[in-house]
């Protein structure tokens, strides 16, 4: 199938405060009339233009609060009509897009759950055809595949919509961890070198889980190019019915917006230039050093073969990746890092070694001895 994508992308139609950032936010889910339109004007006092909330929430374990439904549509025409915000909700199938649509809902997102399932999503882009008018915003999976969130955005392109974006909310991983959903940021970066004029937001409020890395990971997000923030915001947050953890006053959200330090994208000067030659230099150094070394593995591939010795020494390995750390110590450099480098290392060199062996192999000698 054609990756039209890029192509068929038009701007949102929307931002905040003039600026070219784009910041949605709202409560985690609309959970009364007062809680969505006090919620709401606070954050058009302090300049935000879309407002989001979520009416069919799903939730892990059944019992707990589900969202509204169907009847929190009529608040957000409320919302839209006493501030001229634009509003935005999930949806996560064929009867939610039609009631949204019906209700004139500007924009609406698909979830992470909802985005892993690709048949869910082509429900979604099915009812959505012929309806360019609505946003579309899609979260990634919650399991870190680039290509399955990429095939839900061109499924979404696919039913006719162009303003679409994608919203970077994390990835789930099994045990405890810092944040509640681990960024794994090299996605996002991913697919904006493949679709350069994709907007992609940051949520730092399902990224954390924690009220105090909302500031933190928001500034970490403008400096790496995200286009807007997609965050929690309740009037009464601790009092909040689904996720008040992760969720932030209007007031404390402004704080945090007037924290932010906005970064150039595409600033450059003289210096820079240097230092990005250097970085290039340092490249053409690190896959000749790199070359030179798979070289010198395949001659111990071959050694191995005529000497009947299996290819995978682990001891060996150990021995060099504990070398390897202790001089990245005290070159500065981080451990995990290292790790990272040196198991990709590991694994080509075990590959190029075993193709000497299949290569061996198919010619009929032994590889025992």
């Amino acid at each position: 199938m054609k990756d039209n994508l890029l192509e068929n992308i038009s701007p949102l139609p929307f931002s905040s405060n003039g600026s070219t950032q784009l910041l949605i936010a709202g409560p985690c889910s609309a959970e009364s009339l007062e809680q969505t339109l006090v919620t709401a004007k606070q954050l058009k006092a302090i300049g935000i233009s879309v407002f989001r909330a979520g009416l069919w929430k799903p939730r892990t374990l059944p019992g707990t609060f589900e969202g509204v439904g169907n009847k929190g549509l009529e608040w957000l025409r409320l919302v839209k009509q006493e501030t001229g915000m634009l509003v935005a909700t999930e949806v996560a199938t064929r009867e939610h897009v039609n009631a949204v649509i019906e209700a004139g809902i500007d924009v609406l997102w698909i979830g992470a759950r909802t985005c892993t399932n690709p048949f869910a999503v082509q429900e979604i882009a099915d009812a959505l055809n012929g309806h360019d008018e609505i946003a579309v915003l899609v979260k990634n999976p919650v399991n870190p595949d680039l290509n399955l969130w990429i095939g839900a955005m061109q499924r979404i392109v696919n039913a006719g919509v162009t303003m679409i974006g994608a919203i970077l909310r994390g990835f789930s991983y099994y045990g405890n961890n810092f944040y509640r959903n681990v960024p794994e940021w090299q996605f996002a970066i991913e697919l904006h070198r493949r679709y350069p004029h994709l907007p992609i937001l940051c949520d730092p409020s399902h990224m954390g889980g924690k009220r105090e890395l909302i500031a933190p990971l928001s500034q970490q997000a403008f400096d790496m190019g995200f286009d807007g923030l997609f965050i929690e915001s309740h009037f009464m947050p601790d009092k909040a019915l689904s996720d008040k953890e992760q969720q932030i006053s209007p007031q404390e959200l402004y704080s945090v917006i007037k924290s932010l330090v906005m970064r150039e994208k595409n600033q450059s000067s003289e210096s820079l230039e240097m230092l990005r030659q250097q970085i290039d230099e340092c490249d053409n150094e690190l896959l000749n050093i790199l070359s030179k070394r798979i070289e010198v593995c395949r001659l111990i591939g071959a050694y191995k073969k005529e000497n009947g010795m299996q290819v995978v020494q682990t001891n060996r390995y150990d021995m060099i990746l504990q070398k390897c750390l202790n001089q990245a110590d005290k070159l500065g450099l981080s451990a995990e890092f290292i790790k990272t480098i040196m198991s990709a290392i590991h694994q080509e060199s075990v590959r190029q070694q075993i193709k000497i062996l299949n290569d061996h192999s198919k010619n009929g000698s032994s590889c025992t001895k």
